[in-house]
């Protein structure tokens, strides 16, 4: 890349705090060191609610930006979703990074009894979920008839802070990658879920050849406005070691990988802090990756990393 985009960094927070205290703690932590962005998945299990979570740390914090990664489609009428993110945008004074997404856990579906629609349906509605919010987030009258939503004559309100709230818009299949490459501010580049669940097969899907094939998905899609999105990966395995090749020896097999397949998944990051650097250097180069997310508790221990990158 000619000229890469400076690098950003998102710290993604599923854990469950004990209190109110650890998680203002928690936020100010992010803030401390340097990230750009707090993220709350969307899921039923054993984590905070995203919105209530984001907006508490954007209480607790004056230029963290809050996130969700992503909120599913499904959960919520889109004409709520957007009035409650818009309020979020001004109570933040206009720190929101909204991301969408069209649902995949089948245990969200299973333990809530929202009916899991084929991929195909949960689609169409999620594209028009996603062109209501936008709709409303531009604070003008808003009408829509589609398939699954009525909207009419809808002012959204309240107007948010930021003129153009940023849509992230996360995925791994090709038809959500292409929705990204037209509508996304921020396309967030995933393994392929159609599963539903994590195991082997998700993670192998992941690989440098398989993230090249996403990222040319995005690049069609978006034809003349592609550099104009920010390209992002979530890391989901991240260890500062000595010795990386022995780490991805006793990964590998378990996805059916070499270690040096293992090694090039941009959603692994595993090495010395000077290796994980020259990677995440080097992955911007190849794919355009530059805002880069930390999940599964790695983002304390990826600090020396955010420090000597993030900006840059």
């Amino acid at each position: 890349m000619a000229n890469p985009r400076a690098f950003r960094f998102g710290a993604q927070i599923s854990s469950t705090p004990p209190n109110q205290p650890d998680w203002v703690t928690t936020a100010r932590k992010v803030e401390e060191l340097g990230y750009s962005t707090l993220f709350v998945p969307d899921h039923f299990d054993d984590q905070l609610a995203p919105l209530p979570a984001m907006t508490a740390a954007a209480m607790a914090t004056s230029t963290l930006r809050v996130g969700s990664l992503v909120f599913d489609n499904d959960y919520k009428h889109p004409l709520v979703l957007a009035k409650e993110c818009a309020t979020l945008d001004v109570l933040s004074g206009g720190r929101l990074e909204l991301g969408l997404g069209a649902g995949w856990m089948t245990t969200d579906y299973e333990q809530s009894g929202i009916p899991l629609d084929s991929p195909g349906v949960r689609i169409d509605r999620f594209e028009e979920g996603l062109a209501i919010v936008k709709g409303l987030l531009r604070n003008t009258p808003f009408s829509f008839a589609g398939e699954h939503y009525t909207i009419e004559n809808h002012t959204g309100t309240p107007k948010p802070v930021q003129p153009h709230v940023p849509i992230l818009i996360g995925g791994g299949g090709p038809r959500v990658l292409a929705i990204a490459g037209r509508e996304a501010d921020i396309a967030s580049v995933n393994f392929n879920l159609k599963s539903g669940k994590v195991d082997a097969d998700v993670l192998a899907s992941g690989t440098a050849d398989a993230t090249h094939h996403r990222i040319e998905v995005i690049r069609k899609a978006a034809g003349d406005r592609f550099e104009d999105i920010e390209l992002s990966i979530t890391v989901f395995f991240a260890m500062i070691t000595e010795d990386r090749v022995a780490i991805a020896e006793g990964m590998a097999p378990g996805f059916g990988l070499t270690a040096e397949q293992a090694l090039g998944i941009p959603h692994f990051l595993i090495g010395t802090v000077d290796e994980i650097c020259d990677d995440l250097v080097r992955r911007r180069e190849e794919f355009g990756f530059s805002y880069v997310m930390f999940s599964g508790g790695s983002w304390e221990a990826m600090a020396p990393v955010v420090a000597r990158l993030a900006g840059t």
